[in-house]
């Protein structure tokens, strides 16, 4: 009888521990990556690579205004499942053919609420999806990390939730991150200064705010969220004063799934590089019809002013007829699909309908579709939104597309503006560059007519636009998406002599770094920033710029480290082009790399771009070279300080 009891007793508190406490175990298909789940008070999770631990005990809760998501969640039940299929990007900024796999577990929790956890080969990611019956407000939500070592975090720190999302790469002790400390947009990639990498972020942001994160004190990080404005009042011609905000951050429908958190983690900087887990997690295409769509380049007449000149020139330059024209013509003779007609285009900011009278839009438009180049103009957010009719007229002026500026901001309201653009916009068959704008987060997607967006401390920033910032990109902001940067520039100096301003702007830089960006950086509308008189004059380099493609069938990162350098090759149809970046820390790098990639063992001719002898000092110095080369041959590439390498192979 005693045994019995103790028997009892003893399968009495595993019952009660297994109600208040169940681990559940979720793995990569490669079976490297381990997501550790705990239901206990809350829904805790910790996450290793090879058994080393990267995150742990991290949590999420989803507040809404009457209950808490997460808190003493009690399951009802889990669904386990795997996906290994193919996907097909409208607009294949990486790859033609993306290999989607993971494993997934489907929580379902009491309280109408599931949690969704995938583990992919390089990441993880989750999501709420509610079911309640009518709509919810929601106060929070709590995206919670720890991390077991000091790590490093690679950030963007702007002063509040308005922000152009411009500001330059801090590098922040996890353990010093103080929650009085300015917080962070996302990405962030996160350096445990050993062997791993982890890239934070969202996707499938829809009718809800973006995530920032800001330090716990305690080496972790935890989300906050910009509350729903409900007033606004006049801050000038492009933005609104909001003087009146919610108590929540969203007011959504019941039932519906919430933006995925995801982290790209990788034991090698490459593989950052080349992920694609933004579009894995994004909503498939919502349009019919996307034959329309068309990627390309465009010449841009901002960063140099509208000032072409020189013996060719024979009219007074400027933001008028002549001047576009010129920059038509430019297009034109390149292949360069698109100009952009910038801020001056109208008469006023504020009225879309009355272009300025210098310019004369109609014959412009007329003029560029005898020359096969399309027109995209610029607007001011706060223009668009109160003329949403321009979408229409636009269409039948025949306008390709829009340069939206100024948003500065993602709370709820903000990224239901997005989507409201995307769509109108696809109606009338116009493209959209997002300028001033947050990172992509999925829209980009299900809407491909959105080409790209800013959200970068681009080259109009000029000298506040250097290599020891940018050579982060390709790890951090265009990792997760398309990234309207605008290089191209002729005139490019070493930082300590910089000195430029518009018409002569100009980049640091040399001009192999410069060129090797067109092959590095992603965007499905990629700028040539400078006048159209300096590439007439640099006409081997123009001739390079303007045939590389802004979408690929194929990426292969080949050396990389993060802060340091970056090479990649990429594929378009037969021809492999490849480009290199470097900081401003070394005198100069040599590498060895193998042209393994190429297809066969026949003889290709590569064209190559690289810094002169002098460039570490006159950073306009290069060299060009034709040569024969095989696959499996070895190249050695040579980078002076803030230098580049730029190639085209066939």
């Amino acid at each position: 009888m005693k045994r019995i009891l103790l028997l009892f007793s003893a399968c009495f508190f595993l019952c009660i521990a297994g109600v208040h406490a169940r681990e559940i175990e979720l793995k990569s298909p490669n079976g490297e990556i381990k997501v550790s789940l705990n239901l206990s008070d809350r829904i805790y999770y910790s996450v290793s690579y090879n058994d080393e631990l990267l995150l742990k005990k991290c949590y999420l809760k989803l507040s809404l205004s009457h209950e808490i998501l997460g808190e003493n969640p009690r399951l009802s039940s889990q669904k386990r499942s795997s996906v290994d299929n193919n996907l097909v990007p409208i607009v294949p900024l990486k790859f033609s053919t993306v290999s989607n796999r993971y494993n997934q577990v489907l929580l379902k929790f009491k309280g109408d609420y599931s949690v969704e956890f995938r583990a992919f080969n390089d990441g993880v990611a989750y999501r709420f999806v509610t079911n309640k019956q009518n709509e919810v407000y929601v106060k929070g939500e709590d995206f919670v990390i720890n991390f077991p070592g000091n790590y490093v975090a690679h950030m963007q720190q702007p002063g509040g939730y308005k922000t152009g999302y411009e500001e330059p790469y801090t590098h922040v002790f996890t353990q010093d991150w103080k929650p009085s400390d300015r917080m962070s947009v996302l990405p962030i990639l996160i350096d445990t200064q050993k062997e791993y990498k982890i890239l934070i972020s969202e996707s499938d942001l829809k009718d809800y705010p973006g995530m920032f994160l800001k330090g716990t004190g305690e080496n972790g990080m935890q989300s906050t969220f910009p509350k729903v404005p409900l007033e606004f009042g006049e801050d000038g011609d492009r933005s609104q004063k909001i003087v009146k905000e919610a108590d929540y951050i969203a007011k959504t429908v019941g039932k519906r799934s919430y933006p995925w958190r995801y982290f790209v983690i990788t034991k090698n900087d490459k593989q950052l590089i080349d992920n694609t887990m933004n579009y894995k997690l994004s909503v498939n295409n919502q349009l019919s019809d996307v034959s329309w769509i068309k990627p390309g380049q465009a010449s841009w007449e901002w960063w140099n002013d509208a000032c072409p000149y020189g013996p060719d020139v024979n009219f007074e330059s400027g933001y008028n007829l002549e001047t576009y024209k010129y920059y038509i013509d430019f297009a034109s003779k390149f292949g360069i699909p698109y100009i952009i007609m910038d801020e001056g285009w109208a008469k006023s900011t504020r009225d879309p309908y009355t272009p300025n009278p210098k310019i004369n839009l109609h014959e412009l438009i007329r003029y560029g579709k005898e020359k096969n180049v399309g027109i995209v103009l610029w607007l001011t957010w706060l223009t668009v939104e109160k003329n949403f009719d321009l979408f229409n007229t636009f269409q039948e002026w025949g306008v390709k597309g829009v340069k939206i500026d100024f948003m500065d901001r993602s709370d709820q309201w903000m990224v239901n503006y997005y989507e409201r653009v995307a769509k109108e916009a696809a109606k009338h068959k116009l493209l959209v560059d997002f300028h001033g704008a947050f990172k992509p987060s999925g829209l980009e997607y299900a809407y491909p007519n959105v080409i790209s967006y800013e959200g970068v401390r681009g080259m109009e920033q000029m000298g506040g636009c250097y290599p020891d910032n940018s050579i982060y990109y390709p790890f951090i902001r265009n990792a997760v998406g398309p990234m309207d940067y605008t290089p191209g520039a002729m005139i490019s100096m070493q930082p300590d002599v910089y000195k430029a301003d518009r018409p002569n702007a100009a980049s640091i830089g040399t001009r192999a770094y410069q060129m090797s960006l067109f092959v590095i950086f992603e965007s499905g509308l990629q700028m040539l920033a400078d006048n159209p008189t300096l590439y007439y004059r640099n006409r081997e380099c123009t001739e390079f710029i303007t045939q590389v493609p802004t979408t690929w069938d194929e990426t292969r990162p080949l050396e990389a480290k993060v802060g340091e350098y970056a090479i990649v090759a990429k594929r378009k149809g037969n021809k492999w082009f490849i480009g290199g970046m470097t900081n401003n820390k070394e005198k100069e790098r040599i590498f060895e790399i193998s042209l393994d990639f190429l297809s066969d063992n026949k003889a290709y001719e590569m064209t190559s771009f690289e810094d002169g002898i002098n460039a570490g000092r006159q950073a306009m110095d290069y060299r060009k070279k034709v040569s024969q080369v095989h696959r499996g041959e070895k190249l050695t590439i040579k980078m002076v300080r803030n230098g580049g390498w730029a190639a085209v192979i066939q």
